[in-house]
């Protein structure tokens, strides 16, 4: 509501700069509806209509914590932890982002998915452009959110705030340098189907890892890499499909990913090898 009567209006007080400061006229009559009423009983300028009157709602301090909501993080879900919460990657983010997945298509594309459903543009570097094809068409509705680039050729963007892009790249064991690099707003996942001689770059450089099942030699070599404990690394050798351990420099957290009826209809049932 505006300021009472007599008081600023817009946060400017009345009367002339360098003036000797007025008595406030008394309303004549009225009482308080005529104090915030022109004549005719119309709501006078500065000061707005009267708001609804509503009667108080009071709750015990032992009820409080019955009004809560549960709030989690901004991001994609990708599955749930080992306690069943929903596991979520804030890929969308307004400093460039680069994520490296050592594991299989069929998560990559449900990455892909489902960040789309965020409302992310995604843009797909392929060399395997018929495995990603019905997933293409099926995703928005007929709006092209995923688009498909042969290795090398993918444009700019364009992202921004209002229009977050994530670029995946499904270039096979040696990917080239993109064209299209991480930015704000434009996040850049890259697949390996195994460990390549270029993984270890990517892997250092990358603000998020993801890692499914490897060898156990591959296992060890990620485990140098990454800093993980030993139990963490000799599991790499044994998780199941669709198991996923997701790497960031302070934190660790093995992932199952649950498909919807609709994605397992599109994509099939989860799966390491293609």
């Amino acid at each position: 509501m505006g300021p009472g009567p007599g008081g600023p209006v817009g946060g400017v007080s009345g009367g002339v700069p360098g003036a000797a400061p007025s008595r406030r006229a008394r309303p004549s009559g009225g009482g308080r509806a005529a104090r915030r009423t022109g004549r005719g009983g119309k709501p006078r300028l500065g000061f707005g209509l009267i708001g609804p009157r509503r009667d108080r709602h009071s709750a015990p301090l032992d009820q409080l914590g019955a009004l809560a909501l549960p709030v989690g993080d901004d991001g994609v879900v990708i599955g749930v932890d080992a306690e069943s919460r929903p596991a979520v990657l804030g890929i969308n983010r307004p400093s460039a982002y680069d994520v490296t997945l050592i594991g299989g298509l069929w998560t990559a594309q449900v990455l892909a998915l489902r960040a789309a459903a965020t409302g992310a543009r995604v843009a797909v570097e392929t060399g395997r452009a018929p495995a990603w094809t019905a997933l293409a068409q099926a995703a928005g509705g007929g709006q092209p959110c995923i688009t498909l680039h042969d290795v090398g050729r993918v444009p700019p963007q364009g992202a921004s705030a209002g229009s977050p892009v994530v670029v995946v790249r499904d270039c096979g064991m040696r990917p080239p340098r993109g064209r299209v690099v991480s930015a704000p707003w434009q996040s850049v996942v890259t697949l390996l189907p195994y460990l390549s001689p270029v993984a270890p770059r990517l892997l250092e450089k990358s603000s998020l890892v993801g890692v499914q099942r490897v060898s156990p030699d591959e296992a060890a070599q990620i485990g140098r890499i990454m800093g993980l404990q030993r139990a963490e690394w000799e599991a790499l050798s044994t998780l199941a499909d669709g198991v996923t351990l997701w790497c960031t420099p302070n934190d660790r957290q093995f992932v199952m990913t649950q498909a919807t009826d609709a994605e397992t209809g599109l994509l099939g049932a989860a799966r390491r090898m293609d």
